[in-house]
């Protein structure tokens, strides 16, 4: 009786094994020092150095996402800050904004912000094209989201509060920039908000994206 158990158990996790290898996972990109990247800025007094990385082009999120946040209007930018001092960076009331060349200040959205516009884009798209009785549609919420672009968002979401003592901290920002033509183009990233250890607010950065357009791809060093 025991081993039709055990053979039962066995074929019960050869079935499952599958299913469960497919659940979805998010992997962020490695990190390097803020200073390898193009679109950077060094403050050297303070040994902060933030970089930005927008994930612009198809070729470029296809290696990191599988939702296409391009057609939803939203751009994703890696936000990379490396702590050089040996004091910590606390990013607890940190502000970030993306002005664009016509001087729009965009701030990132929150997670419940890229859920309702994959959501409302979903609805969209459900739409029939001919329906003769007006049947009302249920509104989209986060449920309604794919659970690969939940656990994408979700992971890729700049969380973290502080830099710490030779470290370097990264994560994405997304930002909705539907109707605007070139985002990048003569906008830039400024960010305001950081303090030392004591409280004290630093001076913020502003890093030019053309920093970025302008480059010739090369290799980045990794961080320690």
């Amino acid at each position: 009786m025991s081993r039709k158990l055990l053979l039962s158990l066995v074929c019960v996790w050869l079935v499952a094994a599958p299913v469960l290898a497919k659940d979805p996972v998010f992997t962020m990109p490695r990190a390097f020092h803020a200073k390898t990247y193009p679109a950077h800025e060094a403050h050297e007094m303070e040994k902060l150095s933030i970089a930005v990385d927008p994930y612009d082009t198809a070729d470029k999120t296809a290696g990191t996402f599988t939702t296409d946040f391009r057609a939803e209007g939203i751009l994703p930018i890696l936000l990379i800050m490396s702590n050089d001092g040996d004091r910590p960076i606390s990013l607890a009331t940190m502000n970030v904004l993306l002005v664009t060349r016509g001087r729009l200040k965009i701030s990132p959205d929150t997670n419940e912000d890229v859920f309702r516009r994959i959501a409302t884009r979903k609805e969209s798209r459900n739409v029939p094209i001919q329906n003769p009785l007006p049947i009302p549609l249920p509104k989209k919420s986060k449920k309604q989201v794919s659970r690969e672009a939940e656990i994408e968002v979700e992971g890729a979401q700049f969380m973290a509060r502080a830099v710490e003592p030779k470290a370097t901290r990264h994560g994405f920002l997304f930002f909705n920039v539907a109707g605007i033509a070139n985002p990048l183009a003569g906008g830039r990233i400024v960010i305001t908000g950081l303090a030392d250890h004591n409280g004290n607010e630093l001076f913020y950065f502003e890093i030019p994206l053309e920093k970025y357009l302008s480059y010739q791809p090369g290799k980045p060093s990794p961080t320690n």
